[in-house]
């Protein structure tokens, strides 16, 4: 600062400072005035103002509390994707090899080619046939694929008649129907009959008849086959109305935990079992639970009096049958029953043969640096899972038998941080009073409306063990990045999967009634984008299908925004508590092309 004739003024040190802090305050207030312009000029997903008068989702005053997004209305996808699945596109397949098939496995594409708009349903879309009826017919249109039906007429997966595809429940190896065949298999296995066997899964599981079958003798069954150019089994399963999930076995171990499921089925499912090293049996061997049983039928079993039909020789047949046998002796496997095409082994109830094998037996056992749980994109190794023998209440020798099994305290809960059975039975009592609730807010769930349900972020299953005597079957979903929990989800009796919600999920488009999630944003926003977990929900829920989201005041107005761009008819309503920290909000998708 200088006098009017130029001479400079010498400010003492004190006024300098408040100058200097002056000039600091307003440059700060003008940088944020100028980034808060910036941030509402971006598209979506970032804070902004809503509409007040926005009455179809019935929204808030803005809440300063609450995240905010700027709506967006979301496209319809063109036709071509009405079956589009992200991870198993095949579309895709040309990028990757052949070889142990792994073109089939989950290729997620890069964030670059996310779709964003909303898969359309076939034209001709109508509301899937209810349970139990599903299980016998379906819609055409709703799976219109001819493939099945015109190369295996002989065996009788299923027929078209009119306007729908029935399933006499025919199948390579039972072409006559699957209940005589299933007879044969609880003569040979009679804990199938008792409780002591309640989990299953079914590998190559053509349009999972088998599975089912076994929904009314109390089993429930994963039916696992991998996506196609032209069969679409795992779609024709779901739309029945029974549990099913694409996958294979290929180079990556399978998304379920170790020592899991009570029971494992192959039927002529073309999986070549002694070869690459037995890689494929011995990840069968790891999620099999200790006294579980592996059921085989096709080749090379029955190979004396089957061999002319399997374009081969019986001396071939011989070889294959004494290499499978060595192999499932080298996994501590016994013949457990035979009988005509149908064998059954048993996995070894305890350490015991494990720790007769020779130290320089093949397959090795697996090292320390093997984590037998952990099945997201996991690379399969030619080791044999030895069960940690603290857990010896978790072979199926020595488990509750169902129902009882159901709120047993599974034995691997310890396995959890700060789990306990105290913690165990606390969740069972409050899912109990969130679903009484659930139930009064949609009065649906419950009823035959309801069938293919999947609980996107579950602890413990304590939700799908609330609606255990309701005419539905859960998925139950753990965080592949989250707490390991669906060891103790299978321990009781219950089926679920690994997975990861910033990818797209193992199904076809159209395949779940009701979506579930409790927290899921909370835990997950800060490395999954809510658009494009919303946008998948979309994809596999069904036309009329409902969500229930359970999430923290915080997040609750912006999972209405987005889904109001996707045409969801959305509601938010209290917690049996009534608290205002957290909400629920119930939407239903609607069908936007028939």
């Amino acid at each position: 600062m200088k006098h009017k004739d130029g001479k400079p003024i010498n400010l003492p040190n004190k006024n300098r400072k408040v100058i200097l802090a002056i000039t600091v305050i307003v440059l700060c207030g003008l940088s944020f005035y100028l980034g808060g312009m910036q941030c509402n000029t971006k598209n979506d997903g970032v804070l902004t103002n809503t509409n007040d008068n926005d009455n179809d989702i019935d929204l808030p005053k803005q809440n300063l509390g609450s995240l905010q997004v700027r709506p967006i209305n979301f496209p319809e996808c063109s036709i071509d994707l009405q079956d589009y699945t992200p991870c198993t596109d095949p579309k895709r397949w040309r990028k990757y090899g052949i070889y142990r098939l792994t073109l089939l496995e989950r290729h997620c594409p890069p964030l670059s080619e996310r779709k964003e708009c909303l898969v359309p349903s076939p034209d001709g879309y109508k509301p899937p046939i209810r349970w139990p009826k599903s299980r016998d017919e379906c819609w055409y249109r709703n799976v219109p694929y001819d493939w099945i039906n015109n190369e295996k007429s002989n065996q009788h997966w299923l027929r078209k008649e009119g306007e729908k595809f029935l399933f006499p429940g025919g199948g390579t190896m039972f072409p006559d129907g699957v209940g005589e065949y299933v007879d044969l298999m609880q003569d040979l296995i009679p804990e199938m009959r008792d409780g002591t066997v309640r989990t299953a899964i079914d590998t190559g599981c053509g349009v999972a008849s088998w599975g089912g079958d076994l929904l009314d003798r109390g089993i429930l069954t994963v039916s696992l086959a991998p996506r196609d150019n032209h069969e679409a089994q795992v779609q024709f399963a779901l739309e029945r109305g029974i549990p099913a999930m694409l996958g294979v076995i290929s180079t990556q171990r399978l998304p379920y935990p170790s020592n899991s499921f009570d029971m494992a089925h192959c039927s002529r499912c073309l999986i070549p079992w002694t070869e690459f090293g037995g890689i494929y049996l011995l990840e069968i061997h790891r999620i099999l639970r200790p006294g579980g049983f592996w059921i085989l039928s096709g080749p090379p079993v029955n190979y004396e009096r089957r061999w002319r039909g399997w374009n081969t020789t019986v001396q071939e047949q011989r070889s294959d049958y004494e290499k499978l046998q060595d192999l499932l002796t080298s996994l501590c496997f016994k013949l457990y029953n035979k009988k005509d095409d149908i064998a059954v082994w048993q996995k070894s109830k305890d350490n015991n043969c494990y720790d007769k094998l020779p130290s320089e037996t093949y397959p090795p056992k697996c090292d320390d640096s093997f984590e037998p749980d952990d099945g997201w994109y996991i690379p399969l190794r030619t080791c044999v899972v030895v069960p940690e023998s603290k857990y010896k209440r978790s072979a199926l020798t020595y488990m509750s038998k169902w129902p009882e099994r159901l709120h047993a305290t599974p034995e691997r809960i310890a396995a959890i941080h700060g789990a306990s059975s105290s913690t165990f039975t606390h969740d069972n009592s409050k899912w109990k009073k969130r679903v009484q609730h659930y139930k009064k807010l949609f009065p649906e769930l419950g009823t035959e409306k309801v069938r293919n349900v999947m609980d996107m972020n579950t602890l413990y299953g304590g939700f799908a063990a609330s609606l255990i005597d309701d005419p539905l079957w859960v998925m139950n979903v753990v965080s592949a990045y989250g707490t390991n929990s669906l060891p103790v989800v299978y321990d009781r009796g219950l089926i679920g999967t690994y997975h990861d919600w910033c990818e797209a999920f193992s199904t076809y488009p159209r395949t779940y009634d009701l979506l579930h999630l409790d927290g899921l944003f909370t835990d997950e926003s800060h490395r999954c984008e809510m658009k494009y977990v919303l946008l998948e929900m979309d994809r596999i829920l069904r036309p009329g299908g409902h969500v229930i989201i359970r999430e923290s005041t915080y997040f609750i107005d912006a999972i209405a925004t987005i889904g109001k761009g996707m045409k969801w008819e959305c509601r938010k309503e209290n917690t049996e508590y009534g608290v205002e920290k957290e909400k629920i909000l119930i939407c239903q998708k609607k069908l936007l092309h028939s």
